[in-house]
């Protein structure tokens, strides 16, 4: 897991090609006018998906992992705490889905507040629950960046 500002993407450009084209994709200006929805940045070895929501309450979260995917999880406006815990055989609340590359779990969990302007990397097999409501609950500009592992 990083968890770290938009400012400081220069110290993980050692991350390799993917990951140079899924920042350059989240500092883009034009970013806060793109439309909701699915952006190709490298076919399916790099894409965007582009949502704005709520956060909901942490007693709705489910933990979620992936397999085939890192997530770039980067909030453009607002601010939502993210749950995460390392994967030690935590009870699965649905097997692995191939199509969606995602298992849900439930277990204990540390929460991280994401500002407006911060990022979260999450790397396969690390849990971590998004999107939930801080004491401020607005609406949550966020792109997630799919880099293929």
């Amino acid at each position: 897991m990083i968890i770290d500002k938009i400012d400081n993407i220069n110290k993980y450009t050692t991350l390799g090609v993917k990951f140079q084209k899924a920042f350059s994709f989240i500092v883009d200006p034009e970013l806060l006018f793109l439309e909701t929805g699915r952006y190709e940045i490298d076919g399916d070895e790099v894409y965007a998906m582009i949502s704005e929501y709520t956060p909901k309450d942490s007693l709705e979260g489910k933990f979620e992992s992936h397999k085939k995917y890192i997530d770039l999880q980067y909030v453009a406006k607002g601010e939502e705490f993210i749950g995460y815990a390392p994967y030690e055989g935590q009870k699965i609340l649905s097997e692995y889905n191939e199509t969606k590359d995602m298992c849900l779990y439930e277990g204990e969990k540390s929460f991280v507040k994401i500002d407006q302007g911060m990022f979260a990397v999450f790397f396969p097999d690390e849990l971590h629950m998004p999107g939930i409501k801080t004491s401020n609950t607005k609406t949550v500009r966020k792109v997630v960046v799919k880099i293929k592992a």
